[in-house]
């Protein structure tokens, strides 16, 4: 009998994979193969980050499934089909520095962005969505070091990070990217 609890989420791991198939979906289970978490069935959902959650590392994250296993994640994924385009799936973490609050996920997915790029706008947005509920006053069109110093010193945001996974398309064949963060109940 499977048991499901409204117990928020204790730990998370970010993860990335890319996977080329002329199928489609074949493409999509080889970017889920490539991430770990082909095993699981994923259930997307939302992009909060539990307070008190660790983020523990990926290994240690797969260790605690099993296989058919229901999984709550924030998932990218970007695909294509076109010959030498470029395309990015991200996922964005803040994490307040106090563990009865609540964090932010984001995900990015887009078209040209190195990965560097595509990271930054996704480790920006999730800590944007941190800050205004953090009571945290910036502009927006402040470059990405003046908003981490604004961050920084407030003292409210411990941690941002990101992961992303790109990849260039092949002609005839379908690319797949994906980024998640999986969620884990202890």
């Amino acid at each position: 009998m499977i048991e499901l609890t409204s117990k928020a989420p204790s730990k998370i791991f970010l993860t990335k994979g890319v996977g080329v198939h002329k199928e489609r979906l074949a493409a999509f289970e080889e970017a889920l193969r490539d991430a770990g978490i082909a095993p699981f069935n994923l259930v997307k959902v939302s992009s909060i980050l539990p307070p008190g959650c660790d983020i523990i590392p990926k290994e240690d994250g797969l260790k605690l499934m099993s296989p058919g296993q229901i999984v709550f994640c924030v998932l990218s994924r970007n695909e294509t089909d076109e010959n030498h385009r470029l395309i990015a799936s991200s996922i964005g973490l803040s994490k307040p520095a106090d563990p009865l609050v609540y964090g932010y996920l984001s995900e990015h997915e887009s078209f040209g962005e190195p990965e560097n790029v595509a990271g930054d706008y996704a480790e920006d947005l999730a800590a944007s969505m941190l800050a205004t509920i953090q009571g945290l006053e910036f502009n927006p069109e402040s470059s990405w070091d003046e908003k981490r110093e604004i961050w920084r010193i407030s003292g409210k945001i411990v941690e941002t990070k990101n992961i992303t996974q790109t990849a260039v398309g092949k002609a005839h064949f379908w690319t797949v990217t994906v980024a998640a963060a999986v969620l884990l109940h202890e």
